[in-house]
């Protein structure tokens, strides 16, 4: 794909390329200023877009189970990063160095990825996803609820920012498509190019279903009119921008989901521990430097606020300052430049309006906001200016220095007295999706997390152990929540596999075991069994049914298995081996068995030594000792077919059974599921 000044990008709707009707709008090179493309989408039928989402890509993705949905992603994410190179010579455009750009893209591609192997890993691959336990609901087992989770029918329009046109798109759209919803992607037009050439990418792999995947390349017109109940909206931005949109009445009449992560003043504090001395000091400066410079400062998590104590609030300037010397802007395409430009000629005004007004609560202590210092490149035609290092020196008493973000290479020190005082300097900042805590004593540590928690939605702790493996303050990770309250939007995204769980809708299911066993996929206490004559580990996938079970024969526990189980193993806990110690504690009426002799037993009495179907034991869930095995009792075991999972790329594929221990009174003494991976076919097929 080559970018054309005198074309409109076009968008991606109703399995076409179309472009806009109207003029359109300039986007520039944010280095030069050279045209690159024009934006625009008059003309495009939105509710037709929004139409075909719910009507073809919905149901195509939906014949498709979850586990194979994720296959896609992960063919999708490999034939990306083939095609890496070329994503990173267009993000050079957007003011981008290599280093920016592989967060960007690398970090995105690597977050579809990291989706596509957790949904195979923890999720099971069935029609429905079971959320919780069984709720029994009477005594006598005959009524009983589950909760569910199954997509839901609309389509998510993701609404994102400029600085991150690939990974932004992409952590969203990865939970999207494996909750088998339909994607609408808005980039921000500055950088709408970037988002364009990825999808282009995407679509002509043709590994999607078609719908899944639609593109609007300029405004959105009215499309946040359509929506319903089914719909969600995912918005990245600027706080004032979002609270516009989640205000929109059709989103309010309809309780549209709308997940927001805005801009936040994010806060690094620097303990009272962490001299100039400290390795902490010294990781702490490296970490501000590096959220200021990074994007050019144009990250939503990127550090604004820096919180230092007193006694050490001279030697961090300097130290800040000594740093930030030697870091020019330039032309990012150079191996050299270390922080690229702004956007856009308009971003860098912007900034500039703001560290205007915060000059009424902060000086400025390094930074010529008149004339960048450039490595390379032209201030009159990119976006280029100065990293910005400011100081309040009463930061409690101010208002602006915690209201008004800069989205640039700005930072505003803010000394502080106390621990309990730099906890109310985070807090000012209204809510804030990340807060750093740079220290090395425990004391101080747990103090400011559990002071902070409740203002941020992560918060790092850096210090001298981790810092070689830390991935810093401003790196979202695929495998954590990424969100904040207050200002910075009250929504989550990201969070592992829960962040799948947005696009579904979760249901209590009430009924007859029997019956809710049909409809979750899963056998439950109460269901009926097949107990067919053949041990249900002589069966493969392919003859496995939910509900096969087995009754064993009995075994008796004696006296010298207790002992010799404790020699064996060497525990030798006094209600295994002493009896009156034994008949002291208020559980135990004399010595009893050991927990883990009953599971051997249960194994013992249970498993069909052959080799079979059954490939391995991965271990066992919810592992609990309900009755106390004394020297006598009988032990058998019921063992049912609980849930089958098989795995789409694999041979085999993972079986739940119940297992329940009894004694002779019918008792259960021990409760728990075991796991095991079980051969589709047997024999083996090749």
């Amino acid at each position: 794909m080559q970018l054309n000044p005198e074309e409109v990008l076009p968008s991606r709707s109703c399995g076409e390329w179309v472009q806009g009707s109207g003029p359109g709008v300039q986007v520039l090179h944010s280095v030069n200023g050279n045209p690159l493309t024009l934006i625009d989408t008059a003309g495009i039928n939105f509710s037709d877009m929004r139409s075909y989402a719910r009507n073809t890509g919905g149901p195509a993705l939906r014949q498709h189970t979850l586990h194979e949905r994720a296959l896609m992603l992960k063919k999708v994410g490999l034939a990306l990063m083939e095609s890496k190179e070329l994503f990173y010579e267009y993000s050079t455009a957007t003011g981008a160095t290599r280093t920016d750009s592989w967060v960007d893209i690398e970090g995105g591609i690597g977050t579809l990825l990291n989706y596509s192997s957790r949904a195979r890993k923890e999720i099971p691959n069935n029609d429905v996803w079971l959320d919780g336990v069984v709720e029994p609901l009477s005594a006598d087992n005959t009524f009983s609820a589950q909760h569910i989770l199954t997509p839901l029918e609309g389509v998510a329009i993701h609404i994102n920012a400029y600085n991150f046109p690939c990974w932004g798109m992409l952590e969203k759209f990865a939970p999207t498509f494996l909750a088998g919803m339909p994607s609408i992607i808005k980039p921000a037009s500055q950088t709408a190019f970037l988002t364009h050439l990825m999808i282009r990418h995407i679509i002509d792999l043709e590994i999607l279903p078609e719908g899944s995947l639609q593109l609007v390349s300029g405004s959105i017109g009215d499309l946040l009119d359509l929506v319903d109940g089914q719909d969600v909206i995912t918005f990245t931005g600027s706080a004032a921008t979002g609270q516009k949109l989640r205000a929109r009445s059709s989103i309010i009449k309809n309780s549209v989901r709308f997940t927001m992560e805005a801009d936040s003043l994010n806060s690094a504090v620097l303990a009272p521990d962490a001299g100039p001395d400290s390795k902490e000091f010294e990781l702490f400066v490296r970490e501000v430097v590096r959220e200021m410079t990074v994007k050019a400062g144009q990250k939503c998590t990127a550090i604004r606020r820096v919180m230092v104590p007193n006694q050490h609030c001279d030697a961090l300037q300097n130290a800040l300052i000594e740093k930030l010397r030697s870091i020019k802007p330039g032309d990012p395409s150079l191996k050299e430049t270390r922080m690229g430009p702004l956007v856009s000629l308009a971003q860098r005004t912007d900034v500039m309006h703001c560290v205007n007004e915060l000059v009424a609560e902060a000086r400025i202590i390094f930074g010529d906001t008149n004339q960048p210092d450039l490595s390379s490149g032209d201030a009159e035609l990119g976006g280029f200016m100065n990293p910005v290092l400011m100081l309040c020196e009463n930061a409690t008493d101010a208002k602006r220095v915690h209201e008004l973000e800069a989205f640039g290479p700005v930072a505003t020190i803010m000394p502080y007295g106390s621990v309990d005082e730099a906890i109310e300097l985070v807090k000012l900042g209204q809510g804030s999706l990340v807060s750093s805590v740079f220290t090395h004593d425990q004391k101080n540590a747990a103090q400011l997390v559990r002071g902070i928690a409740s203002a941020n939605g992560r918060v790092m702790i850096g210090n001298r152990l981790s810092a070689k493996t830390s991935t810093g303050h401003g790196s979202p990770l695929p495998m954590l929540i990424h969100g904040g309250p207050g200002r910075a939007g009250g929504g989550e995204e990201l969070g592992g596999v829960r962040a799948i769980k947005h696009y579904m809708q979760r249901t209590a299911v009430q009924g007859t075991p029997t019956i809710l066993s049909a409809v979750t996929g899963q056998w439950q206490k109460g269901c009926s069994v097949r107990d067919d004559n053949r041990h249900p580990f002589r069966k493969s996938l392919s003859e496995l049914q939910i509900g096969d079970h087995v009754v064993t024969q009995s075994r008796q526990v004696t006296l010298e298995d207790i002992e010799h189980f404790a020699d064996f193993t060497g525990d030798k806990f006094y209600a295994h081996m002493d009896d009156e110690a034994a008949r002291a504690n208020p559980f135990f009426d004399g010595r009893v068995a050991h927990g883990y002799l009953v599971v051997s037993f249960a194994a013992g009495l249970f498993v069909d030594p052959e080799p079979g179907p059954v490939l391995a034991n991965f271990g066992v869930d919810s592992l609990r000792f309900l009755t106390p095995v004394n020297v006598g009792d009988s032990l058998k075991v019921a063992l049912t077919c609980k849930q089958i999972n098989p795995r789409v790329s694999e041979s085999y594929g993972e079986v739940r059974w119940d297992c329940s221990v009894v004694n002779q009174d019918a008792s259960v003494v021990a409760q728990y599921d075991v796991l095991t991976m079980v051969a589709k076919h047997w024999p083996l097929q090749d």
